[in-house]
């Protein structure tokens, strides 16, 4: 059994699909204080913030602790949380037809193990059908999305390659995490 130290429900959904044991609880982080000029340094960032956070609040005595971020970058921006809808939008566009890669940084800890770890996935989308877009963006599900992006979602149809596993960018890198867990 381990800590998700996240309200992320595809990170639980990751580790259900994996048969780990987890509970799910944490205490938020605040991301905007972060200045960095690197997709992997403000995802470190954010983890390590969050990992420090949740550290305080639960340790990992009774349960291993696990804390995870992602990133979204393409054309050289790092892409966060779109704070409406023309965010959004200008994000996916700056995506569309282009390579995006999707950053997640996670932290395990138990008494035995602390692991640190970047991963990154590469998508090489197509051009996304503009009413297609307009239709992904009044359905709200870009909320809370690194980047507002959904690889198992919206994006998946306009994939043309992908480089990496799709866990990291649906936001845990959970082949690594079996491996200790």
């Amino acid at each position: 059994m381990i800590r998700l130290a996240s309200s992320s429900k595809t990170r639980a959904m990751l580790l259900e699909n994996a048969n780990v044991s987890f509970i799910q609880e944490s205490v938020n982080f605040d991301e905007d204080s972060i200045i960095a000029s690197s997709p992997k340094n403000f995802v470190y960032q954010a983890t390590l913030g969050k990992y420090e956070t949740n550290l305080k609040a639960f340790g990992f005595d009774d349960y291993p602790l696990l804390v995870a971020d992602t990133v979204v970058t393409s054309q050289n921006k790092i892409l966060r949380k779109a704070k409406c809808i023309d965010d959004a939008r200008n994000i996916l566009y700056t995506q569309s037809g282009n390579i995006t890669s999707i950053i997640t940084c996670m932290i395990y800890q138990s008494p035995k193990l602390k692991l640190i770890d970047i991963s990154s996935t590469d998508y090489i989308f197509r051009d996304f059908d503009r009413d297609d877009l307009e239709s992904y963006l009044q359905s709200g599900e870009w909320r809370g999305k690194a980047g507002a992006c959904m690889v198992e979602g919206f994006c998946k149809k306009y994939i043309q390659e992908v480089r990496g596993f799709e866990s990291t960018a649906m936001g845990l890198s959970v082949e690594l995490l079996e491996s200790f867990t």
